[in-house]
């Protein structure tokens, strides 16, 4: 019996451990306008959504916060959501820097996918992505979902792809209608590679986080009517870097995020209508941003500068990282802001 008592007792410690040092880490890098989201499983295990800007500038941030703040060695996986510069392009400069496991993509364009245009600056642009050293490359479509390594005493975590290639992952068996649909007007077609951009359901148990990296408001729309393919979420990554040519409300609404997190420049981004879409959305708690709008209208544009990471654009500012933290049981997570020491804890949702 005593033997007993003590296998329970040590069981109970060691999940109690797990749940006390398990968390999912999401680390928002500043790229300076482009995108660079670092996720860390309870298990450890590394994901990378894009890769930011050519050059050494964004690569060495994405290698110091993953190696100095995550403690990584290896990035596991990187999701190259398309083919625009401020997305894939620090990744070849990056695999100089630190292993890369596999490669999730669309599939590298032999055209130019803006308009699909014969463009030989492009093809010599992305030649580095396409020899770097990686140990393998995935083409994705809707519902692959990857392999991630589970933590003994954390709740299931899984990432699965909703859209790419202007297509989309089947709807829950059941669904209704969305009671949104045909509420927001259409927008002219956008015939760039941002309307194909992969998008991606993070989650952790109940935790639910969405990046949809730059996919445009007519495919935001599909996403989500008829039917709402992809449900409610605690997070949400604001499309776009918060420009106007996407966060269609009808989306916005539709997934009710608690917590906005927009990965935006000093000038780039913060839309006002994207804005007014944040700010009407009546399920948002909170509004986070990277970077403070510094044009002439970010008394209008902008979330309260407790909520904001980096507030100037000084070459020679110390640079810093939104970071959020989810419990290993998946039930809370903390929103980080080190400039200022703020945190913020929120509960998930049922969804």
């Amino acid at each position: 019996m005593t033997r007993h008592f003590i296998a329970v007792a040590i069981s109970l410690w060691l999940t109690l451990t797990v749940q006390a040092d398990s968390t999912l880490d999401v680390y928002w890098v500043d790229v300076e306008g482009g995108a660079a989201t670092l996720i860390v499983t309870p298990a450890g295990e590394s994901v990378l959504i894009d890769t930011g800007n050519p050059g050494t500038r964004d690569a060495d941030r994405i290698h110091e916060v993953a190696t100095k703040q995550a403690k990584l060695k290896k990035i596991d996986h990187l999701i190259t959501t398309h083919f625009h510069g401020d997305h894939y392009g620090g990744a070849a400069t990056l695999a100089q820097l630190m292993p890369i496991g596999t490669v999730y993509d669309n599939g590298i364009p032999r055209r130019n996918p803006d308009r699909n245009r014969q463009d030989p600056a492009f093809i010599l642009k992305i030649r580095p992505y396409r020899s770097m050293k990686v140990d393998g490359r995935v083409v994705v479509k809707p519902g692959y979902q990857l392999q991630l390594k589970q933590q003994k005493g954390a709740a299931p975590v899984k990432l699965t792809i909703v859209a790419a290639n202007q297509k989309f992952i089947e709807p829950p068996a059941g669904a209704k209608k969305n009671p949104l649909t045909g509420s927001v007007p259409a927008k002219k077609e956008d015939l760039s590679d941002n309307a194909n951009s992969v998008a991606s359901l993070i989650e952790l148990g109940g935790f639910r986080f969405l990046d949809c990296a730059d996919i445009t408001w007519n495919v935001e729309a599909k996403l989500v009517e008829p039917i709402n393919r992809v449900g409610t979420v605690d997070v949400y990554q604001v499309n776009h870097h918060g420009l106007d040519v996407s966060n269609n409300p009808v989306l916005v609404k539709s997934v009710a995020p608690t917590v906005s997190i927009m990965n935006n420049g000093s000038t780039k981004g913060c839309g006002p209508q994207t804005f007014a879409t944040l700010k009407s959305t009546k399920s948002i708690q909170a509004m986070y941003q990277v970077h403070k709008n510094l044009r002439k209208d970010g008394d209008k544009n902008n979330a309260p500068e407790e909520y904001i990471a980096n507030i100037t654009d000084a070459k020679d500012r110390q640079v810093h990282t939104l970071k959020l933290s989810v419990t290993a049981d998946g039930k809370s997570y903390t929103v980080f802001n080190p400039r200022n020491g703020h945190k913020r804890t929120f509960k998930t949702r049922q969804h």
